[in-house]
Parts: structure tokens; sequence; C-alpha cells
């Protein structure tokens, strides 16, 4: 069964930055972000990319998938 983890909250409490701040820097709600981090919802390719590049990260340093 695939996991798929995500170190947003980490890289966001590393900034000080809110859920609704890192919402209106890559074009989504608050409400998506939180499901992000809660993982709820798995983002698409362009979406992990705009989030990873706006923490100055590559998608794997911020998105973790293991199929364990």
């Amino acid at each position: 069964m695939p996991l798929f983890k995500t170190r947003m909250r980490i890289l966001r409490a590393e900034r000080e930055w809110s859920q609704a701040k890192l919402a209106a820097q890559v074009g989504v709600t608050r409400q998506t972000v939180n499901a992000l981090e809660k993982g709820r919802f798995h983002p698409n390719l362009r979406l992990a990319f705009k989030i990873a590049c706006t923490f100055g990260k590559q998608i794997a340093e911020v998105f973790i998938y293991e199929d364990i």
C-alpha cells in the first residue's frame, strides 16, 4: 500500500508562514493547504512543483512517496 507524506507543515513552521500565506503564494485556498498537510488531498504535478519552488526545495524534499 503506497504511503504519501508531506513536509509542508514543517517547512511552513521554519519560515513562520500561515497556511493562508502559503496558499496565496501558490494560488490555492487555505483549505487546500490544510487538506494537503493532513493527507486528505494529493497535489497534481503542477501544484507539487509550485509548492516545492515556493519553499526553494525539490519536490522529493517536500513530498515523500513510499511503496510499502
